[in-house]
Order: structure tokens, then C-alpha cells, then sequence
């Protein structure tokens, strides 16, 4: 757990701090040149070729994990680890993407900020209809997933996550192959879904997002992620109905800015993985204590 605290800290200061380093560094394209070698080398593709490409890959983290676990008082696995997660995060910086839809100065540049906040994690500009929806299924595939999937799983765990949410669109001429990595994607996404939900509901307005929650299916056993579009727009209304209300109440007008309900939804989300890396602390710190 200290590991994950300390690799989700440098993993948020490297990329806000050294955006461009960081997104070549994360550069998941080969991923998809060694899918095309296997292909061509053991005729695997499909849903087939997915599998054998992932497996090596994850496999190899793995021992790489369990080797360095236990030596030199724990120093290897923990640098390991952070660099996996520092890795896994993005690949590109939610912040820096979002500030670029709100200070974007013209109509292209601002299409342009909207496309990459939609794309970049790895996400399907169908599940974005709007700019909140994007900021959280962003926040879900960039930032919650590996956390989620690193702190249950170690390194080993990221990597699963971050090759399937980069893997669908890499090979589009494989018709079963974006299907399974979906699916499987999906079924890694549901859970942290359901929790980003839950941590929506306890920084935020829990009667609003629960009720929107539940009037999506979010209480069903389905692969479904509407239901986190849904709470956050309910979520992110209720936040901006309340600071109007405050202007009213302080005989203020509220400023003229662009896109109120983006910032919002960024505001909400900052919280969101400020209580989970607040919950990550105290159970560190009960660790320790214990």
C-alpha cells in the first residue's frame, strides 16, 4: 500500500510536471507492432492472437514482481512498482487535457482539446457524449483503473489493465479481437466503476448520485459503465446548482467562464482520488501501528 501511495504521488507530479516525456514514455503502440508479429509469425489472431500477445507480457511483470519482492528491505519492488504504475497512468495527464478544453482560444484548438480529453486514456468517444462524461471515464481508464488494479494485484495488475485499454483499437482488421479486449476490459472497469460511484456519492451530494446510480442500472450485474456518465452528471449538476445558490446568497455574480460544468467535474474527481489516497494512508498507518 505505502507503494501505491508513493507511485500514484509520482505518477500525478511527473505527469503535470513533464507532460511530454511522459506521454512518449507512454507510448503503448508496441503493444500492437508485437500483436502484427505474431500474427505474421504464428498465424494467431482473433481473440487467439490478443491472448498470446497479452499473456508474455503480463507474465513477464509478473516475475519480474515476485523476484524482486523481500530483497534489499524492499527497495527493488518498491522503485519497481513505482515506475510500472508511473508507466500505466495516463497515458496522457486528465489536468493538463481538461485546462486545454477550458483555455483553448479558437474553435479548432478547442475541437482539437475535447478529441484528446475523449481519447486519451484509451476510451471510446461513444460512452462521452458530453464534457463530463469524458472527464470521468477519463479519470476511470487514466487514473482509477491502475490504481485500483496495482493495488490488488501489484505491477502485474496495471500492466493487465493499461494493455487491454490500449489494446482494441490497435488491430482494427482483427473482427473478435476488439471484442474480447473490450470485454475484458469491461469486466476489469465495472468494479472500480462501482467505487468511483460510491466515492462520487460521499464527496459530492450522496442522495443525487445515488438516486441517478440506481436510475441507470448501477444496482444490476451488468458490464454496463453507463451508470458512472449518469451519477456524474447528476453529481456535477447539483454542484453547480449549489454555486449559484451561494452567488445568490453573497449578492455576487457568478463569473462568465467557459465550460462551468468541466471544471466541476474536475473539482469532483480531484476529491474523488484525494479520499482514496486518504483511505490508502490510513490503513498504511494502521499498519504500522498494528
Amino acid at each position: 500500500m505505502f507503494t501505491t501511495l508513493v507511485a500514484v504521488i509520482a505518477a500525478l507530479v511527473l505527469g503535470h510536471l513533464a507532460p511530454v516525456p511522459m506521454t512518449v514514455l507512454r507510448d503503448w503502440h508496441w503493444f500492437g507492432r508485437w500483436r502484427q508479429w505474431l500474427q505474421a509469425r504464428l498465424g494467431a489472431d482473433g481473440r487467439a492472437g490478443l491472448w498470446w500477445a497479452l499473456v508474455p507480457c503480463v507474465a513477464l511483470v509478473a516475475v519480474l514482481q515476485w523476484l524482486l519482492a523481500g530483497r534489499l528491505y524492499g527497495l527493488p519492488s518498491l522503485l519497481f512498482g513505482i515506475a510500472v504504475l508511473v508507466l500505466c497512468w495516463g497515458p496522457r495527464d486528465l489536468d493538463r487535457d481538461v485546462e486545454a478544453v477550458l483555455d483553448a482560444e479558437d474553435l479548432a484548438a478547442h475541437e482539437a482539446a475535447v478529441a484528446r480529453l475523449r481519447a486519451g486514456g484509451g476510451g471510446r468517444r461513444e460512452e462521452a457524449p458530453t464534457l463530463v462524461d469524458a472527464a470521468f471515464y477519463g479519470a476511470l481508464r487514466r487514473w482509477f483503473c491502475p490504481l485500483f488494479w496495482f493495488l490488488l494485484l501489484g505491477p502485474s495488475g496495471a500492466v493487465l489493465y493499461r494493455l487491454l485499454a490500449e489494446a482494441p483499437p490497435v488491430v482494427p482488421a482483427d473482427a473478435d479481437a476488439p471484442v474480447a479486449g473490450r470485454r475484458a476490459q469491461a469486466l476489469l472497469e465495472w468494479p472500480v466503476a462501482q467505487l468511483m460511484a460510491l466515492s462520487m456519492a460521499l464527496v459530492g451530494n450522496f442522495d443525487t448520485v445515488f438516486s441517478a446510480w440506481r436510475r441507470a442500472g448501477g444496482d444490476r450485474w451488468e458490464l454496463d459503465l453507463g451508470f458512472l456518465g449518469e451519477a456524474a452528471r447528476a453529481g456535477v449538476g447539483v454542484e453547480l446548482a449549489e454555486d449559484a445558490q451561494d452567488a445568490r446568497e453573497a449578492g455576487v455574480a457568478l463569473l462568465a467562464e467557459r465550460h462551468p460544468e468541466l471544471r466541476d467535474a474536475m473539482s469532483l474527481v480531484w476529491r474523488m482520488l484525494l479520499l482514496w489516497m486518504a483511505l490508502l494512508a490510513l490503513m498504511i498507518i494502521a499498519g504500522w501501528v498494528g
